[in-house]
């Protein structure tokens, strides 16, 4: 059990270090060196877990998922709107989290790792404005794919120009934004009038999903959970 845990804590160490490093320097300009480095393990401790830099990438985005649990919500857009901004807030503060989001751009980076990233974000998002239609959340014109894509587009875009200009400092802020222009345009009035857009929100959500995550891992460690397929 020692032995057992000491390998979780190395492999949390060498997955921290290596997101630190790929979200300053990019994919291709990280090397194992400097992880190694950063994570002041050997490089067999390394190679044992990840034996390449590509699998140490694949090992920091598929935990992006893990550490984090949204409970569900009686209103699904409200469910939506808490997604994106436990994110925005995760993001700037979660280095995996970062890291995943640059490893997750760019064409030549869905050549190297594919692009089931993107595309898990935008299942669990067509996912929930489903429930929310089903719920008579949504304008009846709706269609949940189509605003799956803008809504994750969209928050990406975001995201990026925070990053750019302001070093994501205002991302909260400005996904929430992002909803109180996008909202109107899908939700029934009744639902819209009761959705709470706060930036200040996200502080709240991302505690909340934390919480739960670390009550679930007592039934099993959430360090080895794998991405959603």
């Amino acid at each position: 059990m020692v032995r057992q845990e000491r390998a979780i804590r190395t492999r949390r160490a060498i997955l921290n270090a290596a997101a630190s490093v790929f979200d300053e320097r990019g994919y291709e300009a990280a090397t194992i060196g400097e992880v190694l480095t950063r994570a002041g393990v050997t490089k067999g401790a390394l190679y044992f877990h990840f034996p390449s830099k590509q699998a140490l990438a694949e090992g920091v985005l598929a935990e992006q998922f893990s550490g984090f649990v949204l409970a569900p919500r009686a209103s699904k857009l409200q469910e939506l709107v808490d997604m994106g901004l436990a994110l925005a807030y995760r993001m700037r503060r979660n280095p995996v989290v970062s890291a995943s989001a640059r490893l997750s751009l760019g064409q030549e980076m869905g050549v190297i790792f594919g692009t089931w990233t993107i595309t898990t974000w935008l299942e669990a998002t067509e996912k929930v404005l489903r429930e929310a239609r089903e719920q008579g959340e949504l304008l009846p014109h709706v269609d949940p794919a189509e605003s799956a894509w803008v809504f994750s587009a969209a928050w990406t875009g975001v995201q990026v120009y925070s990053h750019t200009l302001a070093g994501r400092e205002d991302l909260e802020r400005r996904v929430s934004a992002l909803f109180e222009h996008l909202l109107p345009s899908i939700a029934v009035p009744a639902v819209l009038g009761k959705l709470v857009t706060d930036p200040a929100r996200a502080a709240e959500v991302a505690a909340e999903g934390e919480r739960l995550a670390a009550e679930a891992g007592e039934l099993g460690d959430l360090d080895e959970v794998a991405a959603p397929a």
